[in-house]
């Protein structure tokens, strides 16, 4: 009788356990201000911003970074950083240009390459990270430089157009419910991340790594392989937002690329304030770079100067950060 009783209250307290509304509220936060603020340029742009056109429009041009800010977010969870990623779509695009447009190479053979070139990227920067133990700022920082200039030698310093049409086609030629299949290459790329994450070993071992790498190794966890992992995923997508780019430009310029890593780490950060705020995730990240690009999309169009750009753009990467020390504060987080 006793245990019968110890079951009901168990039961009892189950059912009854209280709704934390504030952290609820928190989860979605991010979603009701986008909301917000595409009604605020919708009333401000009835004709212009309302209008399904612009958002397939917004949904596609922001592919590549959605691709790149989901790249940043895998060694993050790890605990280390890559400030290449944006070098290495401008590499990979420009490889393209190269070898399809000047050298006549087949585009599958091209995006093979490009794809193995991110590997190796991946696996240069893992060597000098993990065994010669230099940090990852300092590595990922000067490989930026490098494939800069690397980038600069093999275009002579210019845009390369003319991409097989199969690309363009592929990236933004065809649409399901009016939006280009780019948007949905990147929403693929998310589900797939979302599923490792919270559903494989392989997620709670990245996540491990990150809030402890002793702790880890204590455990069993192989640390080291980790880490590689999680480098060579990294510059694997960034090859991938490389292919996107060049997909949906139809060239490939050897400068703007670059232009999407400070938004690629706004959005990262961002999102880890919300959908599983404490943690980089894959949907919170995707929020956060399509919320970032309405911002972008709703000033442009009202006029504002480009320099304004890159204010909100920094402001963002600032306040996500900030905002993410606080959730840090309350509860146990893999940012940082």
């Amino acid at each position: 009788m006793t245990d019968m009783t110890d079951v009901t209250k168990t039961t009892t307290t189950t059912h009854h356990r209280p709704v934390n509304y504030a952290r609820q509220f928190e989860r979605f936060a991010l979603l009701l201000v986008w909301a917000l603020l595409i009604i605020g340029f919708s009333l401000a742009m009835p004709n212009s911003f309302f209008n399904w056109g612009n958002f397939s429009i917004m949904f596609a041009s922001y592919a590549p970074a959605a691709l790149l800010a989901l790249a940043i977010i895998v060694p993050l969870t790890a605990g280390d950083y890559d400030l290449s990623v944006g070098a290495t779509l401008t590499l990979s695009a420009s490889t393209i240009g190269v070898l399809n447009v000047w050298q006549q190479m087949p585009i599958m053979l091209v995006l093979v390459i490009v794809l193995g070139i991110g590997v190796l990227v991946g696996l240069i920067h893992s060597l000098f990270i993990i065994y010669f133990r230099v940090p990852s700022l300092v590595v990922t920082l000067g490989s930026t430089s490098l494939m800069s200039g690397i980038v600069q030698l093999i275009t002579n310093s210019s845009t390369i157009g003319g991409i097989d049409n199969s690309l363009i086609m592929a990236a933004v030629g065809y649409r399901f419910l009016g939006i280009p299949y780019a948007f949905y290459y990147a929403l693929v790329a998310a589900l797939v991340m979302w599923y490792i994450f919270d559903y494989m070993p392989l997620g709670r071992r990245l996540l491990f790594v990150g809030r402890g790498r002793e702790v880890a190794r204590l455990n069993g966890i192989a640390v080291d392989k980790v880490r590689v992992g999680a480098l060579v995923m990294s510059a694997v997508l960034a090859s991938a937002a490389g292919i996107l780019y060049a997909g949906v430009l139809g060239s490939a310029d050897p400068y703007s690329g670059l232009n999407y890593l400070l938004p690629a780490f706004a959005a990262a950060f961002l999102g880890a304030t919300t959908i599983q705020p404490g943690r980089f995730n894959p949907w919170g990240t995707i929020v956060a770079v399509y919320f970032l690009a309405t911002g972008i999309t709703g000033l442009s169009m009202l006029g504002i100067p480009l320099w304004v750009t890159n204010v909100f753009n920094g402001a963002a990467l600032i306040l996500a950060v900030t905002i993410s020390q606080i959730t840090r504060g309350r509860e146990q987080s893999d940012i940082g």
